[in-house]
């Protein structure tokens, strides 16, 4: 009985024995087979988790490369907390860098005058202001150099007892072209009766006209004509003419086309000296001398006739850092100027504030930045015709510091963006200028630039293939468990 028993029990053991090892080799056979077996969604499931992937990781490697900034606004006065250690601010000044387009402003009287909140003119502490002549076209022809002697009004006439003057032609507009056609050469005085330096220049304007009269010799090649703008005729003439300033000497010829540039005389206004001038368009008509547009009778080293008829005006001031303002406007010793005519529009090529930058500045600067740099930059303001307007340009002034990587070794760049506001005042007691009004914001809007640091990148990349694998493992856990439950149904006919 005992060995029937334990025989039993080793049957019964090995029964279990093989039965343990059919189940762990069925168990193993199915998880090869769940393992191993392909499936469609399967498929689609591992494409779009590893598309996804790429996705991820190639978007933080580009936010790895790409710059970030933080913009923080502080008061001036705590601009040595942002690396400001320039010059610019120790020396409490602020430098003003123009350049501006005047199609009808001669630089003859072109002013250019700086005052600060005070009213104090001539508030810039140093300055460097150059004056470039233009064409009626808008092209430069050369450079405008200041006269080193103010125009001298001379009375140079021997006594003219009992001589009578044979006073210039008076031409007006109905017979302008007539006279012109007329002549080789057409010398006109435009001038009016109420001014002061009109009625100096009138006597040794009719005795140069006879002495010219007197040297062409009946040969209707150059004459001298005069034109009196305060009258109806002669102020038609004149408009067309673009005078605006009185007196005013232009040289006419016979065959001059429509669009012709002519000279305007700005040497002494003596007799001699306009007579020698002319002398040199007596030569020109008679093939003595070539023809030109620039004469310089004297040899002085300054034209006494030009083409110029406006003025492209540069330069840069350095002035108080406190609200002021820049004046552009015609002033002159020698002339009276008719302002319901003078025109004063102009074209804004630059204007900027402090420093040049460098062109790597340039590169590297935010574009929000470098557009408020030169907020006014190659705009144009015009003035209408007979009405006399002032060109207002308000101004607020800010300061930007931008700090760049470390690794690009670049100094901070320091650049003063500004906001504008432009305005047009026409009123016939307003003298026609260009006021350009600035305020300096006592504020500074540092832009600190920088990269992400590379453990950063490391944690966000271990992150996203962390994160890329537990939600698809949930998600795979969940389809399966709902396949699951669907075949289960099946099986049991519950699904219909």
């Amino acid at each position: 009985g005992t060995w029937a028993r334990a025989g039993w029990v080793v049957l019964r053991l090995a029964a279990m024995s093989g039965f343990l090892t059919l189940s762990f080799r069925k168990i193993k056979q199915d998880l090869r087979a769940e393992l191993t077996e392909a499936s469609v969604a399967g498929s689609i499931l591992s494409i779009a988790v590893g598309l996804f992937m790429v996705y991820l990781v190639a978007a933080q490697v580009s936010e790895y490369r790409s710059i970030k900034t933080e913009t923080n606004v502080v008061l001036d006065h705590y601009s040595s907390a942002v690396g400001d250690n320039s010059q610019d601010s120790a020396e409490d000044t602020l430098q003003i860098n123009f350049n501006i387009s005047f199609p009808h402003l001669s630089c003859e009287y072109a002013s250019v005058d700086a005052t600060n909140f005070m009213g104090t003119h001539d508030a810039g502490l140093a300055s460097r202001v150059s004056k470039v002549m233009l064409d009626k076209g808008g092209r430069q022809i050369g450079p405008f150099e200041e006269r080193k002697h103010k125009v001298k009004h001379t009375d140079d006439m021997a006594p003219l007892e009992h001589k009578e003057l044979d006073r210039s032609l008076k031409v007006n507009i109905h017979d302008f072209e007539e006279v012109r056609r007329r002549y080789e050469v057409l010398i006109v005085n435009f001038y009016t009766p109420w001014c002061h330096w009109c009625q100096k220049l009138e006597p040794v304007w009719d005795e140069a006209a006879a002495k010219i009269k007197e040297q062409d010799n009946d040969r209707m090649l150059i004459r001298f004509a005069s034109v009196d703008c305060s009258g109806e005729l002669g102020s038609k003439l004149c408009t067309e003419k673009r005078i605006d300033a009185f007196p005013t000497i232009m040289v006419f010829r016979r065959d001059d086309l429509k669009d012709a540039h002519h000279e305007r005389y700005h040497g002494e206004r003596s007799v001699t000296s306009i007579v020698n001038w002319a002398n040199h368009f007596l030569d020109q008509a008679t093939n003595k001398a070539p023809k030109t547009q620039a004469v310089d009778h004297n040899a002085d080293g300054e034209a006494d006739s030009h083409i110029g008829v406006g003025c492209l005006i540069a330069g840069l001031l350095h002035v108080q850092r406190a609200p002021g303002g820049i004046t552009i406007q015609a002033k002159s010793d020698g002339h009276e100027f008719n302002w319901a005519t003078m025109d004063v529009s102009h074209q804004v090529n630059h204007i900027s504030f402090g420093p040049f930058l460098t062109d790597t500045a340039w590169k590297v600067m935010p574009a929000h930045i470098a557009q408020a740099v030169g907020s006014l930059d190659d705009r144009m303001f015009s003035s209408e015709q007979h009405i006399p307007t002032t060109h207002e340009h308000m101004i607020k002034i800010v300061k930007n510091v931008v700090e760049l990587p470390n690794a690009w070794r670049i100094p901070p760049v320091i650049a003063h963006g500004y906001v504008v506001h432009s305005n047009n005042i026409q009123r016939f007691a307003e003298v026609p200028s260009v006021r350009i009004n600035y305020d300096i914001l006592p504020i500074i809007v540092h832009v600190q630039s920088k990269f992400e640091t590379f453990y950063t990148f490391l944690t966000r990349l271990c992150a996203i293939l962390g994160g890329v694998f537990t939600i698809t493992g949930i998600v795979s856990a969940g389809v399966d468990a709902g396949m699951a439950s669907l075949t289960k149904k099946d099986r049991l006919g519950k699904l219909g």
